[in-house]
């Protein structure tokens, strides 16, 4: 595989705005797959409550499985410990020898990549897609990480993305009130959600 996008997150539950975001990746940087990963344990979401790895790699797998660049690996599920993303970087290099490597993260994950674990390396190892809403000011974007030596700043590349402003915090609420969320996510994974009777 020569081209390759890696889509990251806890998935609880995953989204349209996932979807769109992991599409536009794929298409403006010709990648031959897309693929997601759902988080066993993330390191920066220690003492916060997420549904078992069960559920939501269930959801991950029914959210893609009408798009055949889209793939589901459980290589952090499977590993024990915190997710570290550069273990799964790594990790992916070795399993499937891509010439060239994506990472795709929100604009505000990529604030904070100067705390993650092995910056440096991880950053030698892919370039990182930043998802940004249209109009969010890239110039703060490079005054935050100005620490960053300048050829590894080059692999953070910004992509506006039309806004889909859903996130999983908000659907969670949702489901606790009763309030609909058909058309936030796909058809299968709400049916899922209401089955299994998640967020409650």
């Amino acid at each position: 595989m020569s081209t390759l996008a890696i889509m990251g997150g806890t998935f609880d539950p995953i989204h349209y705005g996932h979807l769109l975001v992991a599409d536009q990746v794929r298409h403006n940087f010709n990648c031959d797959k897309v693929l997601f990963i759902p988080a066993a344990r993330p390191p920066h979401k220690e003492g916060v409550p997420i549904s078992s790895a069960r559920h939501r790699l269930a959801i991950t797998r029914l959210a893609v499985a009408s798009n055949d660049a889209f793939m589901v690996s459980t290589l952090e599920i499977d590993r024990p410990g915190p997710s570290y993303t550069v273990d799964t970087v790594k990790a992916v290099h070795q399993l499937y020898r891509p010439e060239k490597l994506y990472f795709i993260t929100g604009a505000d994950g990529v604030l904070e990549i100067m705390t993650w674990k092995d910056v440096n390396q991880l950053l030698s190892l892919c370039c990182f897609v930043a998802a940004t809403r249209p109009g969010f000011d890239i110039g703060n974007l490079k005054e935050k990480l100005k620490d960053l030596p300048e050829e590894k700043l080059k692999n953070i590349i910004p992509l506006s993305v039309p806004a889909l402003d859903i996130s999983s915090t908000d659907i969670r609420r949702r489901v606790r009130k009763g309030e609909p969320i058909k058309y936030l996510l796909p058809e299968p994974v709400e049916k899922y959600i209401k089955n299994h009777r998640l967020y409650l």
